[in-house]
């Protein structure tokens, strides 16, 4: 054997390109801030492209934390129940998800007859044992693949991994909308009770838990930790792959980007890679500019502008008070900017800073 082609014997054959479908699955990219939020019944984010609905009486938060499973990890997800909810109602819900986008599915072949086989693994901790549930759905979730793990020591880390065979049916988004979403059910009525391990067709959403399933949210102050997801092709969970923060960043910024810098919340007070206009004439007349993104967006965001103080559809002028100003145009590459009818002088200067969210 020439020394040419005992190297080549020597390279792993796995597939080319990246492996994992989910984008900050190791939670170290959190744009929005780190502190606690609460779900809500329509989704809310704190760690990037990670979500928590909150649809019944109970409330809980979520947060970046350094509580981790191995020293291979800086961060999770911490959920905490604040307020609980022990008289769940049928139509009641209570989950963290996760969206993947239809053009990073293709892969799966999901509706075709080649569809194929998925794992999902993660590692997990929570102060509550028993059996969970974690669902893979199409986007109007009315194809869905219900999954069971348990966790069996409280406050303890468990690696999980699960697999299921692809779905040959049902419509799978494969452009920028939602490809697959993966949902943990924290909670939840009756109505939203289906069966395991099987691809389920009974309607929206209709399997987010078996009956047996952890009643999470009806524990006060129970905590849950989540770190180190990955969706990845074929039956064997491999070893989670570690991007660095530049590239994850980039991911996350498909979807969510903000000029403020990565430790600052958005609407904060802040003139760090603050965004300038400078007006070299005095005239009255609308003053328009525009605004570019690092990266181009899955689709045209819903982009918000604000003064340097942090009020929101407002340019700082001259470091002395606030203008309100207007978005136009806002595109996936950036925006434009205009302030109407504007009676300037000349070396008038604007401030500002600004977010673009284009989530699924």
């Amino acid at each position: 054997m020439t020394s040419n082609a005992r190297e080549l014997a020597q390279i792993p054959s796995t597939p080319s390109g990246r492996k994992n479908l989910v984008t900050n699955g190791a939670m170290n990219v959190s744009q929005r801030g780190t502190s606690a939020v609460n779900a809500s019944s329509s989704g809310t984010y704190r760690i990037d492209r990670f979500k928590g609905f909150a649809s019944g009486g109970g409330v809980f938060t979520m947060e970046q934390s350094s509580t981790v499973p191995n020293n291979t990890f800086s961060n999770s997800t911490k959920l905490t129940v604040t307020t609980a909810d022990s008289s769940i109602a049928s139509g009641d819900y209570y989950a963290f998800n996760t969206d993947i986008e239809g053009y990073d599915i293709i892969r799966t072949a999901y509706g075709a007859s080649d569809a194929q086989t998925l794992t999902l693994s993660f590692w997990v901790r929570s102060s509550v044992t028993g059996t969970y549930s974690v669902t893979a759905y199409n986007s109007d979730g009315s194809r869905g693949y219900l999954n069971t793990f348990t966790i069996s020591s409280a406050d303890t880390w468990t690696k999980v991994s699960l697999s299921w065979a692809g779905d040959t049916g049902g419509t799978w988004n494969k452009t920028n909308g939602k490809g697959i979403i993966l949902r943990w059910d924290m909670g939840g009525g009756s109505s939203g009770h289906g069966t395991a391990n099987q691809w389920t067709t009974s309607g929206a959403f209709a399997a987010n838990s078996t009956s047996g399933s952890v009643q999470w949210i009806a524990t006060n102050s129970a905590t849950f930790y989540l770190t180190g997801v990955q969706l990845e092709v074929g039956s064997v969970a491999t070893e989670f792959e570690h991007r660095s923060f530049g590239e994850e960043l980039a991911l996350c910024q498909r979807y969510y980007e903000k000029n403020y810098p990565q430790g600052t919340a958005p609407a904060s007070s802040s003139t760090l890679s603050k965004g300038s206009f400078v007006v070299h004439t005095s005239a009255t007349m609308t003053y328009r500019w525009s605004q570019q993104f690092k990266v181009t967006k899955r689709a045209a965001p819903t982009s918000v502008i604000y003064s340097t103080t942090g009020a929101s559809g407002n340019v700082r002028l001259n470091n002395g008070s606030d203008l309100a100003v207007t978005i136009e145009d806002s595109g996936d590459s950036g925006f434009a900017v205009y302030a109407l009818n504007r009676s300037s002088t000349g070396g008038e200067f604007y401030w500002w800073n600004w977010v673009a969210d284009a989530e699924l």
